[in-house]
């Protein structure tokens, strides 16, 4: 790619944390704010079989909140049936994942909209292909990173692990969403607090354990006018 773009890579602490609840959010934000936003799940595992091929569900959930329109092979270029990890699902299927056909799908939905939202797969260092992971997509797309935090036993060590990683692969970390996928967490409070004084970005918002964890739902949770700068902001 030529030059940065406008948006955020939301990456997660793991997978099933609520990276696509999160992400979804921050496309009905923005575009509540006026934006015209495009949205993008580079890559998905867990497709289901259609008479137009195979599509994912949290593709076709960005793509239906996103108000920039989009094709879904724009939206997710690649795409496997089983629910597994994507370099071996793309084995599997004889494909390659390449980066440069994911970043100019991005070029070409970033020159459409005001922001991009391209949301990650799995964790931060999942393996895509030989030489590229989850973490080298973002530092070629060169998006400041969100990271959703599944707030569940273990994700102190998660987050802090995640956000280290980040910074030493050149990427700039935003901020973190917490996500509470375990509604019975002990110590919610408190690990939320530890989470608040020990990573070095701001809470960009938390997301309580929702029955309806739609957009409209998600936006309200996140802090909109830090989430608004570093999208809009990087167009001034």
């Amino acid at each position: 790619m030529s030059g940065a773009i406008n948006g955020l890579f939301v990456t997660g602490t793991d997978t099933e944390v609520g990276k696509t609840v999160v992400s979804a959010g921050i496309v009905h934000l923005l575009a509540e704010r006026g934006l015209r936003v495009a949205a993008m799940k580079p890559v998905a595992s867990g497709g289901e079989p259609t008479a137009s091929g195979l599509r994912n569900d949290d593709a076709l959930r960005l793509q239906a909140v996103a108000n920039v329109a989009a094709d879904y092979a724009e939206v997710n270029p690649y795409c496997f049936e089983p629910p597994i990890a994507p370099h071996v699902a793309a084995g599997e299927a004889g494909a390659v994942i390449d980066a440069a056909v994911i970043a100019a799908r991005a070029a070409a939905l970033a020159a459409r909209a005001d922001g991009l939202v391209v949301e990650g797969v799995g964790g931060w260092r999942v393996p895509l292909a030989p030489g590229l992971d989850v973490a080298g997509l973002a530092r070629r797309l060169r998006l400041p990173v969100v990271l959703v935090v599944g707030l569940r036993l273990g994700c102190l060590n998660h987050a802090l692990l995640t956000a280290e990683s980040v910074a030493a692969t050149g990427c700039r970390l935003a901020g973190w969403v917490g996500s509470a996928v375990d509604g019975g967490m002990a110590r919610h409070a408190e690990n939320v607090a530890t989470l608040r004084r020990l990573l070095p970005v701001p809470c960009l918002g938390i997301v309580p354990h929702l029955v309806d964890s739609g957009p409209a739902a998600v936006a309200p949770c996140l802090d909109g006018a830090e989430i608004v700068r570093w999208v809009a902001g990087r167009t001034a």
